[in-house]
């Protein structure tokens, strides 16, 4: 529940060691957020991070086990109470040509970012619904909004979970539960490391000021940077002629 002042006060990260992920949480933390969750691949047993001056709890988390997602989810939630905030923040970017290359590689990443994605947020909804409260933060992306040749396969899971994503914010309406989309441009970090970063791109800490703005804010929508959005609302109308012609 948030705390006298507003502030949220509990928070569950799955995909613990994301860059984009702590980067979100230790802005909440400084915010006020005091109880913690930390879900990963491993992460049972190990050491909790400091993290500012809140109580920090590490989950195993599996993205790509989706028969486990909902007692991570519990067993979070018996751990710190209600969850105010759960961000999913896992993923597999790869590369298009690899993809080309190893069709099940292909279908194994979309599995882990768009499927694992819909069964945390089925289940994150489910549980924010009974308690009347919460965010789900999904993190979408621009290569979602209109997919290039140039990462399709990326693009195309990344398509499906904004759309899942409004789905789900629509029919959480009404329940005192919501759903905030992120929209990142190319984001410098571990996962793009070695890549020629794009116009307009941004740092994990610039997406994490963004999204602690939308939730203070109570958007529906972030884009990051926020110039994306006119960008892309040229970008969605380009004719697909000149649209297949976009640089690789």
């Amino acid at each position: 529940m948030r705390n006298a002042l507003g502030s949220v006060d509990t928070v569950l990260l799955l995909g613990g060691r994301s860059e984009i992920g702590l980067a979100i949480v230790e802005r909440l933390v400084r915010d006020g957020a005091r109880r913690v969750v930390l879900a990963a691949r491993g992460a049972a047993g190990g050491e909790p991070p400091v993290i500012g001056d809140a109580q920090v709890h590490l989950l195993d988390f599996d993205a790509s086990r989706p028969e486990t997602h909902g007692e991570v989810i519990e067993a979070a939630a018996e751990l710190v109470g209600d969850l105010d905030v759960v961000i999913p923040a896992f993923g597999v970017l790869g590369r298009q040509e690899e993809y080309d290359a190893d069709p099940l590689a292909a279908a194994r990443a979309v599995a882990v970012n768009y499927g694992g994605h819909v069964s945390v947020g089925l289940h994150a909804a489910r549980r924010l619904r009974e308690q009347g409260h919460g965010t789900l933060v999904v993190l979408s992306s621009v290569a979602g909004v209109r997919v290039r040749r140039a990462n399709f396969v990326y693009g195309s899971a990344k398509a499906g979970l904004d759309g899942f994503a409004q789905g789900l914010g629509d029919a959480l309406h009404g329940s005192g539960a919501r759903v905030m989309v992120v929209r990142p441009g190319f984001v410098i970090g571990r996962m793009t490391q070695g890549m020629t970063p794009a116009p307009l791109s941004s740092t994990p800490g610039q997406v994490a000021d963004a999204v602690v703005a939308g939730l203070r804010s109570g958007a529906e929508v972030v884009w990051v940077p926020g110039a994306l959005r006119l960008v892309f609302a040229v970008m969605r109308v380009l004719p697909r002629a000149i649209w297949r012609r976009m640089p690789r």
